[in-house]
């Protein structure tokens, strides 16, 4: 069974990608059978909510080696060793050493994950199933600001069970304080994706940020929840000035996604992106690289 595919930025070559429990993905998001429990279950807050608490008791903390090993993490980035973690959700959303993410030039990417990126949001419609159009005033639940953004660009950094769960500010400036959108827990997995795109992004439990630059205008940045994430966590102080690769939050246990808006002509996203993009491929990238100029 194929698994998702991927582009390695830094040789080019296409990988393989398989999340955990990629069978029970498939099941719920590509088969008929699998869409009774998929409404009633699974993108219910209780089920991640509590999975989360399970993460969070100290027994789980016995997954942490096996898991490492499974996804070959490198544990050489993280401030802590394995032993040191009191839970599983404490290994999650692990900080890692500042060597271990340098920060590029320009725009760099807020997250480790894989990438899509489309200069313009109207590309969407022809990635994604037709008849499935992005609705970018359902998905900020507000008209101004989506109208404010309807000719900008648009990235989705999707980030796996084994990636590192913390997302940081893409350029230095001020942000202000997140709001908070009620929604479900659909999966962020391709999978989910191909077929419920716009239930995932319009429906998901979301929050956002403006951050207000110099001299590119206003980044907005949205954190998505999906299955098995019970919270989206910040840690900014709001309106404060904030320095390009700064923290801005991170993720309790499962799969997540950061979308980002970008205004019409404030940045060039690198043409590797969208190249692959355009094909339909993502692109690994790792929080702090280069993703624009």
């Amino acid at each position: 069974m194929q698994g998702i595919q991927y582009i390695d930025r830094k040789t080019g070559a296409l990988c393989e990608e398989r999340p955990p429990a990629e069978k029970y993905i498939r099941f719920l998001y590509q088969s008929p059978l699998g869409k009774l429990p998929l409404e009633l279950l699974v993108r219910r807050k209780f089920l991640s909510a509590w999975y989360g608490r399970r993460m969070d008791k100290e027994k789980s903390a016995k997954k942490i080696a096996d898991f490492v090993a499974a996804y070959n993490i490198d544990m050489s980035e993280a401030l802590r060793t394995v032993e040191e973690f009191e839970n599983f959700n404490a290994f999650f959303c692990r900080k890692l050493h500042p060597s271990a993410r340098p920060i590029g030039e320009g725009l760099v990417s807020p997250a480790d994950g894989k990438l899509l990126a489309f200069e313009h949001i109207d590309e969407l419609r022809a990635f994604f199933v037709k008849g499935q159009a992005f609705n970018l005033k359902r998905f900020l639940g507000d008209e101004a600001l989506a109208e404010r953004y309807a000719k900008g660009s648009l990235l989705i950094i999707r980030l796996a069970p084994h990636d590192y769960h913390r997302y940081h500010f893409p350029y230095a400036g001020q942000a202000e304080e997140a709001k908070q959108i009620v929604g479900r827990y659909y999966s962020v997995s391709p999978y989910a994706l191909a077929r419920n795109f716009v239930k995932v992004f319009c429906e998901n439990k979301r929050a956002y940020s403006l951050l207000k630059t110099a001299d590119r205008g206003d980044i907005l940045l949205a954190p998505v929840g999906a299955t098995m994430v019970g919270s989206i966590h910040f840690s900014y102080p709001p309106n404060a000035q904030l320095e390009k690769g700064q923290e801005m939050g991170y993720f309790a246990f499962g799969g997540s996604t950061v979308v980002m808006l970008l205004e019409p002509g404030q940045f060039e996203l690198s043409a590797d992106l969208l190249e692959n993009s355009r094909r339909g491929m993502e692109t690994a990238v790792r929080m702090g690289e280069q993703i624009g100029s």
